[in-house]
């Protein structure tokens, strides 16, 4: 991902400002992106061109950069084993932590996080928003029934499995808007697999709608799922297109992320 602007000034004299901008010239490497030239680099960043030959040659200096046969710049193999040690000690709910506090801050609702177990979508963290006192009754370590709320309908649609094991003539209904009829159910999460996520609207606490997104594992099948929830009237208009496109983008790159796990 590109790193658009140069970084300010560092906050204090324990800050090395160089250190900030080469580390901000690395990130614009990725998968997508694995080799810049100067120029391209020089306006992705928008630092001064010597600035950025000078820093660059440093990090050549240093084995965290190679350049290629043209002249451009690629990361080196130094780079891919930090990274591996990272991955190496991560785990879903640390993976998640940045983005969840991002869609509490941004939203001032709760964002959650749920992992499938047998007995229902297991809440394993959540971060409270400005406006949580309404999402009370879900805590770390609630279990829900996956016909009903975001988080565990998405997990529920994008899961094969979840759905022969769950799905009966006998759902239970929460409230007095839980879908307890199969074939509707059925109909529902063939919506949400269709449109990548899940709304829901007071179908497991009355006046509360929540939004998640899965996030799928390796092979393609889910490890969780990400979600905010709070007042129903803040899921609507602009303020949902808004969360739709941050949960999404959330739960794509999560899975990005659980895709890039070791195996083991």
């Amino acid at each position: 991902m590109a790193v658009p602007l140069e970084p300010e000034a560092p906050a204090s004299r324990d800050v090395v400002g160089a250190v900030l901008k080469a580390c901000a010239l690395l990130g614009n490497f990725g998968a997508d992106r694995p080799v810049w030239t100067l120029n391209e680099l020089t306006s992705a960043s928008g630092m001064n061109k010597t600035t950025v030959y000078r820093l660059m040659a440093t990090l050549i200096q240093a084995g965290w950069v190679d350049r290629t046969q043209e002249g451009a710049y690629r990361v080196a193999m130094p780079v891919f084993e930090v990274g591996s040690a990272a991955l190496a000690e991560l785990d879903i709910r640390s993976a998640a932590r940045p983005f969840m506090s991002e869609l509490a801050t941004a939203f001032g609702n709760t964002a959650y996080l749920m992992v499938p177990a047998e007995e229902g979508a297991v809440c394993i963290d959540l971060l409270e928003g400005r406006n949580s006192l309404v999402v009370a009754g879900i805590n770390v370590g609630s279990v829900m029934p996956y016909h009903a709320a975001a988080g565990p309908t998405v997990m529920l649609a994008h899961s094969e499995t979840l759905r022969g094991k769950w799905i009966t003539d006998s759902l239970p209904a929460i409230t007095d808007r839980t879908i307890t009829d199969v074939d509707s159910l059925l109909e529902h999460l063939g919506e949400i697999r269709e449109a990548g996520y899940s709304l829901s609207n007071s179908d497991y606490l009355p006046g509360v709608a929540a939004l998640a997104a899965p996030i799928l594992g390796r092979d393609g099948s889910v490890v969780a799922s990400i979600s905010v929830g709070g007042r129903a009237e803040e899921f609507e208009g602009d303020a949902l297109t808004a969360k739709i496109e941050r949960v999404c983008d959330a739960g794509a790159r999560l899975t990005r992320i659980m895709q890039t796990l070791p195996r083991g």
